[in-house]
C-alpha cells in the first residue's frame, strides 16, 4: 500500500512539474524605469533616421545574418514610422523632426489631388491608393500640429480628413483603396487595419477643428467597431487586438461615450493584456519555441503596448473604466520591459558587422523591418509616464 501510495505522489509531482514548467511557465516582466523606456524608444528613433534616405524614405528591412537590405517597400507602412518619430517629437523630444518632415514631405510630393477637393497619399510605385496610407499620413500631420503648434498643414489635414470620408461606407467602415481609373472606391475591399486607422486619425481632426463635424465620422466607426466588425470579418477569437481602435478611443476619453464602446474598450483591454502575459511566458530557447511559439516581434508587441496606453488613458478617465486602470498599468510596465531588454543595446551593436543597422533594433530570425522600430517607439513613449506614476510613492 506504501509503495502503491509513494507511487501515486511520485506520478502527482511530475505532472505538477510537467505542468508548471509548460503550461504554467512563470511569466518573467524585465525590469524598466521610465528613463530606460524613454532611452529605448530614442535608440528606436535614432534607428529611423539613420535608415532614411535622401528622398525621405527608410530602409525597408535588415538582414543581420545575411548583412543585407533585401529591399521592397511598403507605403503604409512609411506613413506610420514618420507618424512615430512624430508622436516622439510630440512626447516633447524633437530632435527627430528634420527626419519626420522629410518623411511627410515624401508623402506630399506623391499627393493625389481628387477634383472633389480631397486629396490622398498615392503610392509612387503603382498609383495605388490605400485608406491607411492616407489615415496614417493624417495621424503624422495631427501630431505634428501637436509638438509644433504650426497650422501651415492645416487645410492638407482637411483635404487628406476629407479623402478618408470619400471612403467611409454608411454603417462607418471603410473601403480599402480607390481606383483612379473608375473614379470610385475599390468595392467590397476592407482592411482589418485601416478602418482603426481612419478611425483614430479623424478623432485627432476633432480635436484641433472642433467645430467642423468630424466627430460624427468618428462615431460612426466607433459604432461598427464596437458592435458590429469583429462578426462581419468573422474573427475566430474576438475582439480583433486593433491598436488603432484604441488609439481612436483613448482620444475619445472625454467625449460622450455609449456603453457598447465602453464594453468594446474593456474587450480590447482583456485581449491586449492576454497577449502580454502569454509573451511573458516565453523564452527565447528551442523547449520555450516548441511549446509557446517563437517570441512575437516587436512590431506585434509595441502594437499591444500601443493600446494597453491608449486605454489606460481611457480608464483614468471613465468611471465605468477606472477598475481596470493599475492592472492596465501592470501589463503596460510588463510589455516595456520586454521590449526594452530585447532591444539591440549600443554595446550589443559595437561589435556587429553593421552597427547602424543593429544599434536599437528588434531582430525576429535575424532581421528588423522598419514597423518593428516604430511600433516598439510608439509604445514605450507612452509607456514611459505611466511607469513613473506607478513608482511614485
Amino acid at each position: 500500500m506504501k509503495r502503491g501510495l509513494l507511487f501515486t505522489l511520485s506520478a502527482w509531482l511530475v505532472g505538477a512539474t510537467m505542468i508548471r514548467a509548460t503550461l504554467l511557465m512563470p511569466h518573467q516582466c524585465p525590469a524598466v524605469d521610465p528613463e530606460a523606456a524613454l532611452a529605448a524608444a530614442r535608440e528606436s528613433a535614432s534607428w529611423i533616421e539613420r535608415a532614411q534616405f535622401e528622398d525621405g524614405t527608410y530602409v525597408y528591412e535588415y538582414n543581420r545574418d545575411l548583412g543585407y537590405e533585401p529591399g521592397g517597400y511598403n507605403v503604409v507602412r512609411h506613413a506610420g514610422v514618420t507618424m512615430s518619430l512624430y508622436q516622439l517629437a510630440a512626447g516633447g523630444d524633437g530632435s527627430a523632426l528634420p527626419a519626420a518632415d522629410r518623411g511627410m514631405e515624401f508623402m506630399i510630393d506623391h499627393l493625389y489631388s481628387h477634383p472633389d477637393g480631397w486629396a490622398a497619399f498615392q503610392n509612387p510605385d503603382d498609383g495605388g491608393i490605400q485608406l491607411g496610407a492616407s489615415a496614417l499620413m493624417l495621424a503624422g500631420l495631427m501630431q505634428r500640429r501637436i509638438a509644433t503648434g504650426d497650422t501651415e498643414f492645416d487645410d492638407l489635414s482637411r483635404r487628406v480628413a476629407r479623402g478618408l470620408v470619400a471612403l467611409q461606407l454608411e454603417d462607418g467602415a471603410f473601403l480599402n483603396r480607390w481606383d483612379t481609373r473608375t473614379n470610385a472606391p475599390v468595392p467590397d475591399q476592407r482592411s482589418k487595419y485601416a478602418t482603426g486607422e481612419a478611425f483614430w486619425s479623424l478623432t485627432l481632426m476633432h480635436r484641433f477643428f472642433p467645430t467642423e463635424g468630424w466627430d460624427a465620422y468618428a462615431y460612426k466607426t466607433a459604432d461598427y467597431l464596437a458592435l458590429e466588425r469583429d462578426d462581419y470579418e468573422k474573427q475566430k477569437f474576438p475582439p480583433w487586438a486593433d491598436q488603432w481602435a484604441a488609439y481612436g478611443l483613448g482620444e475619445m476619453a472625454t467625449w460622450p461615450l455609449e456603453e457598447h464602446h465602453i464594453t468594446y474598450a474593456r474587450s480590447l483591454a482583456e485581449r491586449f493584456g492576454f497577449l502580454i502575459r502569454v509573451e511573458s511566458q516565453r523564452r527565447d530557447n528551442w523547449f520555450s519555441k516548441a511549446l509557446h511559439g517563437r517570441q512575437a516581434r516587436a512590431a506585434g508587441m509595441g502594437t499591444w503596448v500601443e493600446g494597453l496606453t491608449s486605454l489606460h488613458r481611457l480608464a483614468s478617465t471613465d468611471p465605468r473604466m477606472a477598475d481596470m486602470e493599475e492592472k492596465l498599468a501592470e501589463r503596460i510596465e510588463c510589455g516595456a520591459g520586454m521590449l526594452a531588454d530585447r532591444q539591440v543595446s549600443p554595446g550589443e551593436a559595437a561589435t556587429a558587422e553593421n552597427r547602424d543597422r543593429n544599434r536599437g533594433a528588434w531582430f525576429t530570425n535575424d532581421i528588423t523591418r522598419m514597423d518593428d522600430q516604430q511600433h516598439a517607439l510608439s509604445g514605450l513613449l507612452y509607456a514611459a509616464p505611466i511607469i513613473a506614476i506607478r513608482e511614485s510613492p
